[in-house]
């Protein structure tokens, strides 16, 4: 939305799903857009980091002109915005891994896919003819070793048992190896394999954050026009239209590729296997024996970084007429059409189904690192290429007005009709749907749904000039809505405002609201995802997690309570604050689990399952692969709930000093609880946390702002203040000297900016975000970059100019 054509913007700090249908369960923005906006005026706008990137240039325009009959504006913005590397800032420049020691120190890890290829022996060669009825039993010997028992630490005989109490043991978890020799652990970095070395400064770990964004380029155009006509005295027709095109582009380090199939390592030297002659290099013969099925992963630097890139095309139209009747109430009729559409690229991936096809074939020997590069390599790359888009199409009727005069005041009214068709799609490379490329298969995403709603609010004043109160004032408000994909409801919102004198209001809301799940959280398909898993049964810290919608999901549901007053002393001329409680509780939420918390549930310290009879464990279907990576499934669900409650604060002061205005204002969040539940049940607080993937919870915020102004200029200071948090991680709680980072202190960024009026036509301005250049901080089970990108700041400090002009 061009802010140049933004006329104000409302904000809804309660519970409006009754008011204004699905989503609407915390708060509303609504932007309202210019409607008779006469003249030209013109923004200029860039800004680049303190590290000389992150560049972000800007210029829009919005016009407009009115004649006796209507009003027509249109706007253009234009946005260059460039890139960011995580490998330009200290904090990230690579994936910091924590040795295993207590207390912990840190080194430069990465993946365990390493350039040059990382191979894993097979624990149980040897094992595959011994015992009765393909049994293993203590005393079986193979090349590794030998096979006893698995105890406990009273030297009992350790089983894995179901719900049922049936015996799941399987030969990885009951029994182990004893005679000092492990499966082997090979690098091919350099080169020459060698002994994977795992942690240190000269681990064999891979750095994927040297050829990663931290901040991502992207270029887009807005073109917006909004229009009304008088079409009688008491008729008036209007319009808006929006066209946006975005490219963008992102890049990660080269694709890491892994074997599914256990590839047979057939040396040359070798003298063959099952009838086939040697053929595979010998390179690895000190490490892995004939016959022997090997697991691979690799880290394809020898292809280069994937770089992605989109295309989205956006089209919003709206039309319609509103006008007054004879009794003074207001109508409109209305219809709203959006659309997008998307193509999206992914260079530099790897048809591993071909390359598997091609090394079961003989074509292809793995194990050679010349295989993997030049012309050998070549026909086994591609381009992923897919689709998607959605649209809706929106009927919308209302009236309101007033309805009856009482002692206290006016009743009013609004009443309205909504019908509307949302359908999305997603098309996925041809490769990728069909399993063949390196990543899980990805399905496709078609469907639709439509929803017919009638909503009806009332505003009636109890009270007015009275002993009690200056005026007492009730909200009533009601919506029923039906969906083609689950049935009808009907959410409702009572309010009151209490003007107790000209210094005190009281107001509060009780209500009820929903959220309908979108297209893609109904028929998305799944795919993969790779997540931030740390697991003491992985040397891996990303876990492939298999995500997608779900058809049988019905909408979150929400019953709110809003508390509050406003206070505005006489005895202090400018002086007002705000407290506002909530209490929001979500039934039926649409969520996923938190990753590390169903691997740490269901996955033990040595890799067997646990916690089996829990629905969570069932339905994620919890491994680790032959590459010792933990799989499992996380899609959507209705799991369970989600309650939330706080205090929102806010002081703002207004005053002259030294000839000059002043504005000061203190803008505080107090979290007291996020908690959700599961499908089992079980509570998860997240209060005063910080986690891997599913946000940060910290228990204060807030944001002081002191403005100065004079007639020529103005000058802003901010300080955005996060209070301190605790990592999710499970370790990090039960035992947090395990962690090198168990806790994250509070973080508090400076912002100053200021303008200069030259004349009536001309402002200029500038100013420089987190002037101490804060940089975020690391914890122990971070999200991306070591820390979390979607809460600190990660460009460091951040200066801009803007220049205005207005005719």
């Amino acid at each position: 939305i061009p802010v140049s054509m933004i006329q104000r913007i409302e904000v809804l700090k309660d519970g409006a799903s009754a008011v204004y249908g699905t989503d609407a369960v915390s708060g509303v923005v609504n932007v309202i857009l210019k409607r008779d906006y006469e003249g030209f005026e013109l923004n200029v706008q860039a800004g680049q980091s303190g590290h000389g990137d992150a560049d972000n240039r800007s210029i829009d325009f919005t016009i407009g002109a009115s004649s006796d009959k209507g009003n027509l504006v249109f706007g253009v913005q234009y946005t260059d915005r460039g890139e960011a590397r995580q490998a330009d800032r200290d904090f990230s420049n690579c994936p910091v891994s924590e040795t295993k020691t207590v207390p912990p120190t840190l080194y430069c890890g990465g993946s365990s896919y390493s350039e040059g290829g990382h191979v894993w022996g097979d624990n149980m060669f040897g094992f595959r003819e011994l015992g009765k009825d393909e049994k293993y039993v203590v005393g079986d010997a193979g090349h590794y070793g030998e096979m006893v028992a698995k105890t406990d630490a009273d030297g009992n005989i350790v089983y894995q048992k179901d719900a049922d109490g049936n015996d799941t043991t399987t030969p990885a978890t009951k029994f182990k190896y004893f005679d000092g020799m492990s499966e082997a652990d090979v690098s091919g970095r350099g080169g020459e394999y060698h002994d994977y070395v795992n942690s240190g400064a000269d681990n064999d770990k891979y750095n994927y954050s040297a050829s990663s964004y931290l901040f991502t380029p992207m270029q887009r155009i807005n073109l917006t026009a909004s229009g009304t006509y008088e079409l009688s005295d008491d008729m008036l027709f209007f319009t808006e239209a929006t066209y946006t095109k975005r490219w963008s582009s992102q890049q990660m380090a080269p694709q890491p590729i892994w074997n599914s199939e256990a590839w047979v390592y057939n040396p040359i030297s070798g003298g063959g296997v099952d009838g086939v002659d040697g053929w595979m290099t010998d390179d690895l013969m000190p490490f892995a024996q004939v016959g022997e099925e090997l697991s691979y992963g690799r880290r394809m630097v020898d292809t280069g970084t994937r770089n992605y890139s989109q295309v989205v095309d956006t089209v919003r139209i709206v039309m319609g007429v509103e006008g007054e009747l004879e009794n003074g109430w207001m109508w409109d009729v209305s219809y709203n059409k959006g659309r997008n559409d998307s193509v999206a690229k992914t260079a530099n991936l790897h048809n591993i189904g071909a390359i598997n096809d091609a090394v079961q074939a003989g074509d292809f020997d793995p194990f050679l690192q010349s295989s993997w590069q030049g012309d050998s390599i070549s026909p086994f790359t591609y381009t992923e290429v897919e689709s998607g888009g959605s649209e809706m199409d929106i009927f919308a009727a209302s009236l309101s007005g007033d309805i009856l005069d009482t002692d206290a005041g006016t009743i009013g009214f609004a009443a309205g009709y909504e019908h509307r068709l949302e359908s999305a799609y997603f098309t996925p490379d041809s490769l990728t749907a069909q399993g063949l490329a390196n990543d899980p298969r990805s399905e496709p995403t078609a469907g639709s749904f439509n929803v017919n709603e009638a909503y009806v609010e009332f505003a009636i004043p109890l009270v007015s000039d009275s002993v009690i109160a200056d005026n007492i004032e009730l909200s009533a408000a009601m919506r029923y809505f039906d969906y083609s994909t689950f049935g009808d409801d009907v959410t409702w919102k009572l309010g009151l405002q209490w003007r107790l004198n000209e210094e005190f209001m009281f107001r509060s809301v009780v209500s009820t609201a929903f959220r309908a799940p979108t297209v893609d959280e109904l028929f998305g398909g799944e795919s993969p995802s790779f997540e931030q898993v740390q697991h003491a049964a992985s040397e891996q810290d990303q876990a492939e997690v298999t995500v997608g919608g779900n058809p049988l999901l019905t909408p979150e549901e929400a019953d709110i309570l809003t508390l509050g007053f406003v206070y505005e002393p006489e005895a202090i001329e400018g002086l007002s604050i705000t407290v506002d409680y909530y209490d929001i509780d979500i039934t039926n939420a649409i969520n996923t689990v938190d990753d590390s918390y169903i691997a740490a549930t269901c996955l033990g310290s040595d890799g067997s399952l646990i916690n089996t009879g829990l629905a969570m464990c069932k339905a994620s279907n919890i491994a680790l692969d032959n590459t010792g990576r933990i799989t499992f499934n996380n899609g959507l669900q209705n799991l369970g709930g989600q309650a939330t409650e706080g205090v929102d604060i806010n002081a703002a002061y207004s005053f002259e000093a030294a000839g000059l205005n002043w504005r000061a204002s203190l803008d505080t969040s107090l979290l007291d609880k996020f908690v959700e539940t599961d499908q089992d049940n079980t509570a998860v607080d997240f209060t005063g946390f910080i986690t891997a993937g599913a946000g940060a919870y910290a228990k204060v915020k807030s944001n002081l702002t002191l403005a100065v102004n004079s007639d020529d200029w103005d000058a802003t200071y901010t300080a955005r203040y996060i209070g301190g948090m605790d990592s999710f991680l499970g370790k990090c709680q039960e035992t947090p000297e395990k962690c090198y980072a168990p806790t994250v202190g509070s973080v508090t960024y400076h912002d100053i900016a200021g303008s200069y009026h030259v004349n009536d036509s001309m402002t200029l301005s500038g100013g420089i975000k987190n002037l101490a250049d804060k940089q975020p901080p690391y914890y122990t089970g971070n999200n991306d970059s070591n820390t979390d990108p979607y809460t600190y700041d990660v460009l460091g400090r951040y200066f801009f100019v803007k220049a205005n002009f207005k005719f």
